[in-house]
């Protein structure tokens, strides 16, 4: 791995672990196995570091929004809640530390609010298709308020855990009880089977990785 993409990958595990504010220059330049200096000819700023986690976390993003229900949307909604335990693994920090570094990467800030917009939809779509197959009791004008209300809920866990003094970091189980939380707004109206199917998804998700 190149010494600039290893800086990002390192750098990205480290805020993860102890948090943007905690990670000193010093301590990223010791965890990487180079020189201060080295460090900061290939990155002039901290911003610039978060902006080029920032274009990581843009990519991930942009293929959680691909995700669709599917001919089996019951799966589709798994699948979705797979792909956003591994965005909350992966980008922890962003989530959960934004008091600790103030402004967004720029491509983060610039976006935030088209994909906010997106992922309405997108768990409008999924939550829609639920009711089609006879999996949700919900009516279909209060869709997009089940929608924003999930979401908020996803996007704000983890800061809201970090808030409360509740551990947050790799392994403390925060991401999975933040999945876990979203589905208590709607599953009293899954079917008992459909509810205890995402139930068994949002605590096997992810075994084959560390516990979070």
């Amino acid at each position: 791995m190149r010494t600039r993409e290893r800086i990002v990958e390192q750098a990205r595990q480290l805020f993860n672990e102890q948090g943007y504010g905690a990670v000193t220059t010093a301590a990223l330049a010791a965890h990487c196995g180079i020189a201060e200096g080295n460090l900061w000819y290939h990155f002039k700023t901290r911003r610039a570091l978060l902006d080029a986690i920032g274009e990581r976390y843009a990519a991930s993003i942009e293929a959680r929004l691909e995700l669709v229900p599917g001919d089996d949307p019951l799966a589709g909604y798994a699948r979705l809640l797979a792909a956003l335990m591994e965005e909350f693994r992966e980008f922890r920090f962003l989530y959960r530390d934004q008091q600790s570094y103030g402004e967004h990467a720029d491509t983060i800030r610039a976006r935030a609010p088209d994909w906010l917009e997106r992922s309405f939809l997108q768990f409008e779509a999924h939550l829609a298709a639920l009711v089609d197959a006879g999996l949700l009791a919900w009516p279909r004008e209060r869709l997009r308020d089940l929608a924003t209300n999930a979401t908020i809920i996803l996007r704000y866990g983890l800061e809201h855990s970090r808030e409360l003094g509740a551990p947050t970091g790799t392994g403390s189980g925060a991401v999975r009880r933040t999945l876990a939380q979203h589905l208590t707004l709607f599953e009293h109206q899954l079917t008992p089977d459909a509810a205890a199917a995402l139930r068994r998804a949002v605590a096997t998700i992810g075994d084959e990785a560390l516990a979070a």
